[in-house]
């Protein structure tokens, strides 16, 4: 993990303590953080439900960002830690936050220094 790169994109977007924290090996990005740096970069992202089920939801998306555009995908799994991803009923709509985080964070050049997105597990969410 390179800590000044990240302070500088930390500056950058506008980041402060509510957006961002720290979870055993990783530093998580809050949603409110994720659509702060999607805002400032005017990202666009579409999406498109590859797979809706009662307990499992699959989402496409595709992410805009000047001339670069990044596609990547989001799921939840409705259960338990061992039998699943999710702990909500809304699948489809957490499978898109997934993806949307996963688009923001690639497009940003986060992923290659180890950040993540608190929506992309449940193991991620803050205390």
């Amino acid at each position: 993990m390179n800590k000044e790169k990240i302070k500088e994109k930390y500056i950058k977007y506008g980041l402060d303590k509510s957006d961002i924290f720290k979870h055993q090996h990783y530093l998580i990005i809050t949603r409110s953080g994720i659509e702060k740096i999607q805002a400032l970069e005017q990202i666009i992202i579409r999406y498109e439900a590859v797979k809706c089920e009662p307990n499992f939801a699959a989402v496409r998306a595709t992410g805009i960002k000047d001339e670069l555009t990044i596609e990547t995908f989001g799921s939840a799994l409705k259960g338990d830690y061992k039998n699943g991803n999710c702990n909500s009923f809304y699948v489809l709509e957490m499978a898109e936050k997934r993806a949307m985080s996963r688009v923001v964070l690639k497009l940003t050049g986060f992923y290659e220094l180890g950040v993540f997105g608190e929506d992309e597990s449940e193991e991620f969410k803050q205390n």
